[in-house]
Parts: structure tokens; C-alpha cells; sequence
């Protein structure tokens, strides 16, 4: 778990220490991206910052009303950049929100932690669900859903081309966070490879061209992850648990029909869909990588993945029922074993007078 960054206002660290750059992290790391910012109003630096801010890979034509863009090598330098405002926004979330709402819940260490980080991560989500959303509309895959592999290679438009970039700036954002946030060391592992394996996979489906595919596997993964975290919330924020299962069902429903329909877009699409298109052949300049090979690998990789998260899911599920069990039964046991231990030891005003009158002979001469 990630523990949040609170501003100390007794002490003022020594500059360039590890205590310095993680209270003023969101500062260093906003004058950072102010250079690439100002560069670009410079004319001898400007061709340089533009590499970093702007996008790239513009194909449109002449006659073309609204820019096109296809994926390239180029959108890495932009990633960065905007990985820089991800972790600035990040610091914003956390220190003008979250903390503020966690000050007034009183909440425990480890309940602090999930609050804070699915805080960050609910307000992610909901933002990419909702831009998602904006994209498929505008693409018309709602209705049409032929027209996730119709068309290929996909011409993006500009909003649909900075969608994918932030994807990919927000995973990368997420490695320097562990140090900014103070994650702990076993941790380290875990989480990083969670990053960059959401790197990764957000990647290579852009990179090989399969962007209207991501967009609507991207829709459904947000929306299932943000009820997920949305219901961790009410669990932290829920001391009587009145919410708590309800939300928790939700939130394990939605999952496992988001993965399941995410294997249902992938089969469709890398299957059947491309597979009828009439160019299969290997064109790197044109960015065509529809070959039997690639698909199916693609495909494999999608399944595998969706299959994961379902049994991970699943076996979420079964932990949180055996940790609930015992805690059910164990204060039942205990009142029985009250009960025969009372029922042991008789009233005195139960018994007749006769045997009342020696007990108290017999305490005097104790006493005696």
C-alpha cells in the first residue's frame, strides 16, 4: 500500500535530501516540465520542446479538415512529458482532497492507505471512462461495433491520439510515485511490474494499430475498475458495514462481465473481423500488421490476461469469506462457554434455609 504524503510544518528538511524532494516533489517536478513549456515559446528551442508537447505523425491530407495521426516512434517523447503532469495533478488530488477528507474521518494507518489510493485511482478512471466513452461515440462503435475492425489501419483524431498517450503517461507516472509516495520496499516489485505490464499492454496494441480494439477493451476495463474502487472506498468509509456487501457485489458482477466481454470484442475482432479484410501482409511504413501471427498472438495475450483477472476476482472473494467465517462463529463459542461456566456456580438464594444458615456458620469460622 502506498502511504500519503503529508507537508511536516515543524521542520524544514535539508535541501536535495530524500525528506525535501518528497514533500516538494509536485514543485520540482512542475518547474521541470515549465522548461519544456517556456522552450517551446523560444524560436531556437522551440523544434526541440514541440518533440516533447506536441503530437506527432501527422497524416492528414490537404483537402483534410480535422488533423489525422497514426502511432510512431515519436509519441514516447510525449508520454514523458506528460507523465510529468499526471504525477503534478496526482500531488493536487492528493494533497487538496484526499488528505482534507482523511483528516475528518479519523481513519487507521492501513485504511488511510486504500483511501488514499483508490482516491487517485477512482478519479483516474472515471476521467478515462467517461473520455472513452466521448471516443466510441464519435467513432460510432456503440452502434456499430463492425467498425471496431472496419478501416484498418485506423486514422486517429487528435483527442483520440492524447486518450492513448495519457493511458501510457499515467502507467509511467506510476514508477516514480513508489518513491514520491513512500511505498515500502516489498512493495516495490509488485507494484512496478504492475505498471509496467499496464504499460506494455496499452503499448502494443497502439503500436500495431489495433487502436479502435483498445479503446473499447480500455472502456470496459475503466468502468469495471472504477466500481471496484468506489466500493473500496465505502468500505473504509463505512465503520457499520451497512454498504459495504452490497457495493462489494456490484463491484464483482461488473468485473466479471467487463472481462468477459472484453474476451467476446477480442474474439470478434482479431478472429473473424480482421481475418476477412483483403490486405494480411506485413507493411511496417504503413503501419499494417494484420498477419495470422500477430492477431493471433494478440489475441492469446488478451485472453490470458482476462482470464486473470477473473480468477483474481474469484479468489479475492474466497480469502474475504474465510477471514469473515471465523470472526462470525468465535464470539458464539465464547458465550456458551460463559454460560456453562455461570451455570456451574449455583445462587445461594436458590438453595433452602437450612443449607443458607450453615454457609454463613461456616464463613464466620473462616473468618475466625
Amino acid at each position: 500500500m502506498v502511504k500519503p504524503v503529508r507537508k511536516s510544518s515543524n521542520k524544514n528538511p535539508p535541501i536535495f535530501s530524500h525528506e525535501f524532494v518528497i514533500q516538494n516533489h509536485a514543485d520540482i517536478v512542475s518547474c521541470v516540465a515549465m522548461v519544456f513549456v517556456v522552450g517551446l515559446m523560444v524560436q531556437a528551442t522551440s523544434p526541440l520542446a514541440s518533440v516533447f508537447i506536441t503530437l506527432h505523425h501527422n497524416v492528414t491530407g490537404e483537402s483534410g479538415d480535422l488533423p489525422l495521426y497514426l502511432p510512431g516512434y515519436k509519441d514516447w517523447a510525449c508520454v514523458f512529458f506528460y507523465s510529468l503532469i499526471c504525477v503534478i495533478i496526482h500531488a493536487i488530488i492528493q494533497e487538496y482532497v484526499l488528505d482534507k477528507v482523511s483528516k475528518k474521518l479519523h481513519l487507521s494507518k492501513s485504511k488511510l492507505a486504500v483511501f488514499s489510493t483508490s482516491g487517485q485511482l477512482t478519479a483516474f478512471y472515471a476521467l478515462s471512462a467517461l473520455w472513452g466513452l466521448d471516443i466510441a461515440f464519435k467513432e460510432h462503435l456503440v452502434p456499430d461495433v463492425a467498425r471496431i475492425w472496419s478501416d484498418y489501419p485506423v486514422l486517429m483524431t487528435f483527442m483520440f491520439k492524447l486518450y492513448v498517450v495519457i493511458q501510457l503517461a499515467y502507467s509511467l507516472h506510476e514508477l516514480p510515485e513508489l518513491y514520491f509516495q513512500r511505498a515500502k520496499r516489498e512493495d516495490y516489485v509488485p507494484r512496478a511490474s504492475h505498471s509496467l505490464a499496464g504499460l506494455v499492454l496499452v503499448a502494443v496494441p497502439y503500436f500495431l494499430g489495433f487502436n479502435r480494439l483498445l479503446v473499447s477493451l480500455l472502456v470496459l476495463h475503466h468502468v469495471a475498475e472504477l466500481f471496484h474502487h468506489l466500493a473500496q472506498l465505502v468500505q473504509t468509509v463505512d465503520k457499520e458495514e451497512r454498504f459495504s456487501r452490497a457495493t462489494g457485489l456490484v463491484s464483482n458482477a461488473l468485473q466479471i462481465v467487463a472481462r468477459l466481454g472484453s474476451i467476446i470484442l477480442a474474439v470478434l475482432t482479431l478472429w473473424y473481423g480482421l481475418a476477412s479484410k483483403e490486405n494480411q501482409e506485413l507493411d511496417v511504413k504503413k503501419g499494417r500488421f494484420n498477419t495470422p501471427p500477430i492477431r493471433f498472438s494478440v489475441l492469446a495475450g488478451i485472453i490470458l490476461l482476462q482470464m486473470y483477472l477473473i480468477f483474481k476476482v474469484i479468489s479475492r472473494e474466497l480469502t474475504r469469506s474465510r477471514e469473515a467465517g471465523p470472526a462470525i462463529t468465535a464470539p458464539k463459542v465464547k458465550a456458551q462457554k460463559k454460560a456453562k461456566t455461570k451455570s456451574k456456580k449455583p445462587d445461594e438464594s436458590d438453595l433452602p434455609e437450612v443449607d443458607q444458615n450453615t454457609n454463613k456458620t461456616l464463613r464466620k469460622q473462616k473468618v475466625k
